[in-house]
């Protein structure tokens, strides 16, 4: 009995082409067998029947596994390197990376490929072609590939499997990529400071530092920085007012889940970074790093190329670099005034408000600063006699880094 399926996806036209009477009604590609028609309406539905008894991979048809094989079998290697490929073919594509040769070139932009089929795929850049898609949501992809690793969003499939935590991925490269994480392989290393990292993307981000780019711009102020999340972060701890989330000890309310679950650890006292060389703990990294620098020389230090000062984070050498050049690109939205840092604009804006976000636990008086509260605090504890109440909360107001605590309410 024929299925929707069938009928959808397989046509036979014997009189179009003799020697390919199969062709697939989504790319219009041919085949000279039914079988091999069924095999490759696989690629579309993202259907994997075959899998590697080696490796774990699957595949849409038994003639990829059969050549997925030869890789393990190391039947095509390259002499180079020694990587292993499936056949001929692609070890002799391969070699092209040794030996730079580039044949098939674009006639629209001039960009040159080794392999046939990447220029196939890079020219639906410039026709806007995208022949695979998805039937469950309609999406669209230029790549068969790509709609495969898609119709996981669906089913989800993460045939990825880490050994070493359980951990599963969608995609083979997020697996490779977190494996680093046990390994500790960091195979991208900065040409300018030796810095390395575990993936490319990041050594992009990080080569900013040194060339100074910052291509993310603020459209509410004069900020700019070198990623998209720094930006976005700078636009919900600036100028967004919104803090969904509060606390359940004390009642605080913050902009982001991670600064909640940072200011948690004030009540509970949790210290989850240690030291590697002793047994101090901490409740920041920023201050095991600080640790790590001052007490066992273990880092890097950062030094102001202008007064040679020293320092131990990359945001605080910035801050002060400002200064030096007299930067200020945080500006009040109420007023003129112009701020170093989104610290100092934050507190300036309390100017413009009559929110208190502190209350003394004692007389129930609301304050607006962080300097204020503490003050307050020690003349009201010292009046009515309470001053190890006054220690303990103090201590407790410096230590949770601008996350402050609603005192004793």
């Amino acid at each position: 009995m024929q299925t929707e399926a069938d009928s959808n996806d397989i046509t036979e036209h014997p009189r179009d082409d003799k020697s390919r009477p199969y062709v697939c009604t989504v790319c219009d590609k041919r085949f000279t067998t039914k079988a091999c028609l069924t095999d490759h309406r696989n690629r579309h539905t993202g259907e994997k029947l075959y899998s590697c008894t080696q490796c774990e991979k699957r595949f849409t048809s038994q003639c990829y596994l059969r050549k997925h094989l030869n890789v393990h079998t190391s039947k095509f290697k390259c002499s180079e390197c020694g990587k292993c490929f499936r056949d001929y073919r692609a070890l002799t594509i391969h070699r092209r990376i040794h030996s730079g040769e580039k044949l098939f070139e674009c006639k629209v932009c001039s960009k040159r490929f080794t392999q046939a089929g990447n220029l196939e795929v890079h020219s639906r850049i410039h026709s806007g072609q995208k022949p695979y898609q998805c039937h469950m949501c309609d999406k669209a992809f230029s790549r068969s590939g790509a709609l495969n690793i898609h119709m996981r969003v669906h089913t989800g499939d993460k045939p990825y499997k880490c050994h070493a935590c359980d951990k599963a991925f969608s995609r083979s490269g997020d697996l490779n990529i977190h494996m680093r994480v046990h390994t500790g392989d960091k195979p991208y290393k900065c040409h300018a400071c030796n810095k390395a990292f575990s993936q490319s993307g990041t050594l992009n981000i990080h080569m900013r530092v040194h060339t100074g780019d910052r291509p993310f711009k603020c459209s509410l102020c004069n900020a700019s920085f070198r990623d998209q999340s720094s930006l976005y972060q700078h636009k919900r701890n600036v100028h967004s007012n919104r803090k969904p989330y509060h606390c359940a000890y004390c009642g605080k309310l913050f902009k982001t889940d991670s600064e909640l679950k940072h200011h948690v650890r004030v009540h509970t006292g949790a210290k989850p970074y240690s030291c590697t060389h002793c047994s101090e703990r901490f409740t920041w990294p920023k201050k095991l790093k600080t640790h790590l620098l001052k007490s066992h020389n273990d880092g890097t230090w950062l030094t102001c190329r202008i007064c040679q000062k020293k320092f131990t984070h990359s945001g605080n050498l910035k801050e002060h670099a400002r200064r030096h050049e007299g930067v200020k690109p945080y500006v009040c939205s109420e007023c003129p005034k112009r701020f170093y840092t989104a610290g100092e604009l934050k507190a300036h804006q309390l100017t413009h408000s009559d929110y208190k976000q502190f209350c003394c636990g004692l007389c129930g008086k609301n304050v607006k600063r962080k300097d204020t509260v503490k003050r307050h605090f020690k003349r009201c504890s010292d009046k009515l006699g309470f001053k190890n109440v006054f220690a303990t909360v103090t201590k407790e107001i410096n230590i949770t880094s601008g996350h402050l605590p609603t005192v004793g309410c």
